[in-house]
């Protein structure tokens, strides 16, 4: 069929076609092997299509500046804990399905005592929830992803974190520093799912302007952070 041809290319976004425009493959690596990519070819005589984005030099080290970064998540700021806040949440961090009179046999201290202590760091907003830690792999998505975005230049970040949150494969989105804007985490059934996933869904959000993929080998057993850090009195190396 004319108009068709193949090239080896980096991941990158697919553009919309026009109305003179029909479909061309491309292959992009993907995970060791190849996959399909679909870019718009200009019919015979039609004007050639429109070239890809550059991102203009920055003077700082983001490659892309996003606007209205503090918009999207300020710190909190820190709330003072005692030794039994400190307690408190190391014990509930061990075993979150412990009651509070469990609590207060540990602790040496009264079950309403405990409980007005537990509601304290609620309203400051010290804990901000509970929760069950899934296997993955038994639940049906033992593919762990990072996913570099970067996003087109001057593009709203607001936008661009709302649209990417919907998306129900993404565990954690992250706003960093360096020669990317975003990193994604993403859990996914296996590669078909990721393929679809992307070509489907990110690709076709407009602020992005180009990926990469990171598939995870292996998952390190994740250690209790809260035991680590607030174990040790304040002021001391953990």
């Amino acid at each position: 069929m004319p108009g068709f041809h193949c090239k080896r290319i980096r991941f990158a976004c697919p553009r919309r076609p026009s109305r003179s425009a029909m479909w061309q493959p491309s292959y992009g690596d993907f995970g060791g092997g190849a996959l399909s990519v679909l870019h718009p070819c200009p019919r015979p005589g039609s004007l050639p299509a429109m070239p890809p984005r550059r991102r203009s030099p920055a003077s700082h080290s983001s490659a892309a500046p996003l606007r209205a970064v503090a918009d999207v998540s300020v710190p909190a700021p820190p709330v003072p804990l005692d030794d039994v806040d400190r307690q408190i949440l190391v014990l509930l961090s061990q075993d979150s399905r412990r009651s509070q009179r469990a609590l207060a046999r540990e602790l040496g201290m009264s079950a309403p005592a405990v409980g007005e202590r537990i509601a304290r760091l609620e309203r400051l907003g010290v804990i901000q929830g509970y929760g069950v830690r899934v296997d993955w792999s038994a639940a049906g998505y033992p593919m762990t992803v990072y996913l570099i975005i970067t996003a087109v230049q001057g593009y709203q970040q607001q936008d661009l974190v709302q649209q990417l949150s919907v998306i129900p494969e993404l565990e954690a989105l992250d706003i960093v520093t360096g020669a990317m804007d975003m990193l994604a985490r993403l859990r996914v059934r296996d590669h078909l799912h990721l393929r679809q996933l992307l070509m489907d869904c990110i690709w076709q959000i407009e602020g992005v302007q180009r990926t990469e993929t990171a598939l995870s080998l292996v998952e390190i057993e994740p250690k209790n952070l809260v035991a680590d850090l607030l174990s040790a009195p304040p002021g001391e190396p953990a």
